[in-house]
């Protein structure tokens, strides 16, 4: 049923574009929410229907991409990618700072051939360490880890997902499909010049703090000490954030538990009763053996008679970052029960520039957030395992089948031989290697599936619906012959910058797969007005879709090491304003002169 008339499609189209882009700007709902209720939108306004979406569907680019998430995650399970960050570490042993370097030139290279996330996941922590051996803040490395990575994804057509996606629509349009190493000459220039940036510039980035750096140093050992609250405390009636029996010297209070529940958002206003339980962090000096048993008493003057410890233990702290498919994401700390499921403790949530220490418990956990754990190194490897997070405090081995590494590796090589020959098109060589590595087992299904960033296929999937609106409402012819008149008395390069800085400027303020299906069908249409090829203008599209240095969000790395590098959002637009100048000349020159315009 068709709700709008043709007439108005034009002007219901672009209005849903608009506000779909708004909300993407401004974070209503996750963009992949945002754009599944634009297209239900036009769907119930009859200006698409359910054969648009079985064409969306039918794009080769969701394929192609989430096939490459799975190769990318047999990498990382049969212990490849832990090979290259090792060779980084014992370079760095040697000279750290020509590690740097090596550090951000192999960060650069993985990523024209493996998914930009698992691998910025597995470099952070490297990153960190390197960064302690330098005698520098994690800050000075982390957002130079993102921006190689970036800068490498351009070098292949398989180096992102935005090159993969801008693929697909050119693809539809008519254009004939990208190899995988077509725009490699650009990329490589591309990525040699902003590295080298990336090295000599790290001066500029900030000091940061980390919410690491709230905990003690590893080195003075803690021990976390469990104490009742017997009937006849004095300290019964009171609250415990106001008695200083719980914070003096080096003594703190985590958690207050009553019954099965956590008080620890409610310190400041909880009275204490008896049987209640208090979870402190104190040194060594402050515990006192009583008897052969497990009993402990806290040591301390004579009016503290009332603390009986029930456990203790030795405690670590580390900080974790929260993936895209951590299983908290979405939940609250107060909801989990992480205490008595893992004995860990969550003290401290690091998020957009702020260390978040106080009634952090219900804070919806984000991607992109760092916690401060604490607890015994067994539990905290056990929580990080099972619920997909990243310890940042060591570069931990992940590869659980080395043995099957070479059989990753050629699937690898093969999809990417395959695709250079043309032996088959990209998404049956990248579905072939997907085969190989479950048929042998470099990895199993569920953790293939689970690699899988299912919210950015849906994300696609969504946008090429939305961008089967624009077609049909005719908008991209609109705004081409809206600026043709302006751009016509100019040589094509100004357009093709014209077209540059419009994806460059989208990219920041909404997602780049975003971008990429409403600018890529401007480009091709805008060469065909001016007579000229369209395809280095669906290259400058891919370049500048992937650009995204300025803000913490525009790309996904960018938001992981937002928080475990204790950025603050104009860092970015300070470090990366210079890199995005250098990147956008040395493409502007390079696309036509490659690509005679």
């Amino acid at each position: 049923m068709v709700l709008v008339v043709d007439a108005y499609a034009p002007l219901v189209v672009a209005a849903v574009l608009l506000l779909l882009l708004l909300a993407f700007a401004f974070e209503v709902r996750p963009p992949e929410v945002v754009a599944i209720a634009a297209v239900a939108l036009l769907l119930a306004l009859g200006i698409l229907t359910s054969d648009d979406l079985l064409k969306a569907l039918g794009n080769s680019a969701p394929l192609s991409i989430a096939g490459m998430f799975i190769v990318s995650a047999s990498l990382v399970r049969t212990g490849l990618l832990d090979d290259f960050a090792g060779m980084v570490t014992a370079r760095a042993k040697e000279s750290p700072r020509a590690a740097v370097a090596m550090l951000l030139a192999l960060v650069a290279a993985l990523s024209a051939f493996t998914n930009n996330t698992p691998l910025v996941m597995m470099m952070v922590p490297v990153g960190i360490v390197l960064a302690k051996q330098l005698g520098e803040a994690p800050s000075k490395l982390l957002m130079p880890i993102s921006f190689a990575a970036v800068l490498g994804g351009t070098c292949t057509l398989i180096g992102t997902s935005t090159n993969l996606l801008v693929d697909g629509v050119a693809t539809e349009a008519g254009l004939a499909p990208f190899s995988i190493f077509e725009i490699a000459p650009v990329g490589i220039i591309v990525a040699i010049a902003g590295v080298i940036y990336l090295v000599v510039a790290r001066p500029l980035l900030p000091d940061r703090v980390t919410i690491a750096s709230l905990a003690d140093k590893a080195d003075d050992k803690r021990f976390t000490v469990s104490v009742a609250i017997e009937e006849g405390s004095p300290f019964i009636g009171q609250a415990p954030a106001s008695i200083s029996a719980f914070s003096r010297g080096d003594r703190r209070l985590i958690d207050l538990i009553r019954g099965q529940s956590s008080m620890r958002d409610n310190l400041a206003r909880t009275l204490l009763q008896a049987g209640d339980v208090l979870i402190l962090r104190c040194p060594a000096k402050d515990l006192l053996t009583i008897k052969e048993s497990a009993s402990m008493r806290l040591a301390g003057p004579d009016d503290e008679p009332d603390l009986i410890a029930l456990t203790s233990r030795t405690s670590t702290v580390i900080e974790a970052l929260l993936l895209p498919d951590a299983q908290i994401v979405g939940h609250r700390f107060s909801d989990l029960a992480i205490r008595r499921r893992y004995n860990v403790h969550p003290i401290a949530l690091h998020r957009r520039g702020s260390n978040l220490r106080e009634r952090f418990e219900n804070v919806v956990l984000e991607p992109g957030d760092t916690v401060l754990l604490e607890g015994e190194h067994e539990d905290i490897d056990r929580f990080v395992e099972s619920e997909k997070l990243v310890n940042l405090a060591e570069p931990k081995a992940r590869g659980f089948r080395t043995s099957k590494a070479p059989i990753a590796l050629a699937a690898l090589v093969a999809i990417v031989a395959g695709a250079s020959f043309n032996v088959l098109p990209l998404p049956a060589l990248v579905t072939l290697g997907v085969a190989a590595v479950l048929v042998t087992r470099c990895i199993e299904p569920e953790e293939a599936f689970g690699s899988v960033d299912w919210r950015i296929i849906a994300l696609i999937v969504a946008m090429l619906a939305i961008g089967t609106a624009l077609e049909k409402a005719e908008l991209v012819e609109m705004a081409v012959a809206a600026v043709t008149p302006a751009l016509g008395g100019f040589a094509p390069w100004v357009a093709l910058a014209a077209i540059y800085l419009l994806s460059l400027l989208l990219t920041e303020l909404v997602t780049n797969n975003a971008v990429a299906v409403v600018v890529t069908p401007i480009a091709i249409k805008l060469a065909v007005a001016l007579d000229s090829d369209p395809r280095p203008f669906v290259i400058a599209v891919m370049f500048a879709a992937s650009a995204s240095f300025l803000t913490p969000i525009g790309y996904q790395t960018n938001t992981l090491v937002y928080g475990a590098g204790g950025y603050r959002f104009g860092d970015f637009m300070r470090f990366g304003s210079p890199l995005t100048v250098v990147v956008a000349v040395v493409t502007l020159v390079a696309i036509p002169l490659l690509w005679p315009l």
